[in-house]
């Protein structure tokens, strides 16, 4: 994984038009503006695009968070978390477990983060198949009204990824 920088985006398809449409288009904008951090995996022989994701960080209402995750949690009214906005794997690299390397990467690098406190990760699962990726390593729906945004504390992140 390395940072994107000057990677030719233009042949990536990882099958969904609106995530094909952010990285060739957008990405670079927000990487620019500061906004997020991409991340690209690349195939070392062919120096292709394999995959990405974005990372940023985010605030959530405590209100929000699940009763059996804020037990213990102090009763401020945000809850700091990183948000994974956007992850794609092109269809070229499907059945390798690379969508697994991603979002396994994205994890570990907010968890080793030393520069801001981070209770968890959100993401906003883009369809049905990416909330059940998602549910795999721990994450759940915030709210009946929006499943697609979807939580997991750090540690418990961490933990599945080490299983």
């Amino acid at each position: 994984m390395e940072l994107l920088a000057s990677h030719d985006r233009s042949g990536f398809s990882c099958g969904n038009d609106r995530i094909d449409r952010y990285f060739r288009e957008t990405v670079g904008q927000d990487v620019k503006r500061d906004y997020v951090k991409c991340f690209a995996a690349v195939e070392v022989e062919t120096d292709r695009l394999a995959g990405f994701y974005t990372l940023s960080a985010s605030g959530i209402p405590l209100t929000d968070i699940p009763n059996d995750f804020k037990k213990k949690m102090p009763r401020y009214p945000t809850v700091p978390v990183g948000l994974i906005g956007w992850l794609g794997r092109h269809v070229d690299f499907a059945g390798r477990g690379l969508g697994e390397a991603l979002l396994f990467d994205a994890i570990k690098r907010v968890a080793n983060n030393t520069t801001v406190g981070l209770h968890a990760i959100v993401v906003d699962a883009i369809d049905d198949k990416a909330m059940k990726f998602y549910r795999g390593y721990g994450f759940v729906s915030l709210s009946p009204d929006a499943p697609r945004r979807m939580y997991v504390p750090v540690a418990t992140a961490l933990k599945a990824i080490e299983a």
